[in-house]
């Protein structure tokens, strides 16, 4: 299985990062405009069309307002296994946000890590943007 890890450090206050993070219907206005063209819930699924295109169902698993974590599965598609994972951290001056996703095939992991690696610095201008930063 593949296991990729992305993280970015966003010079705002953490607790806006999550509440952003946590708005899971609200992916292509709050936390990735562009990255994200389109959300739409259904029930404890987002439909997610991002921007190359590409349409995602994302079964959300978990919304941890303790941990600040949110954890989502992809059903269907190109990938027979998908969990994906998004925590904040604070840190000082901001927030740091670690991205995980676990799948399968493997051979997918070359072409979402890119992907992950746009949206997070998609999510760092928008809510560096927010902030007034």
């Amino acid at each position: 299985m593949a296991s990729i890890r992305k993280e970015v450090f966003i010079k705002a206050d953490r607790a806006a990062v999550w509440d952003a993070v946590r708005d899971v219907g609200a992916l292509h206005v709050r936390l990735v405009p562009g990255f994200a063209v389109d959300t739409r819930m259904d029930g404890d699924a987002r439909i997610v069309t991002f921007g190359n295109g590409a349409v995602a169902r994302e079964v959300i698993v978990a919304v941890d307002d303790d941990e600040r974590r949110l954890v989502w599965s992809i059903v269907g598609g190109r990938f027979t296994h998908h969990n994906g994972a998004v925590q904040v951290l604070e840190e000082p001056g901001g927030a740091r946000v670690v991205w995980i996703a676990d799948l399968l095939p493997h051979a997918l992991a070359a072409e979402i890590a890119p992907m992950m690696e746009r949206g997070l610095a998609v999510m760092k201008q928008t809510l560096e943007t927010a902030a007034g930063r």
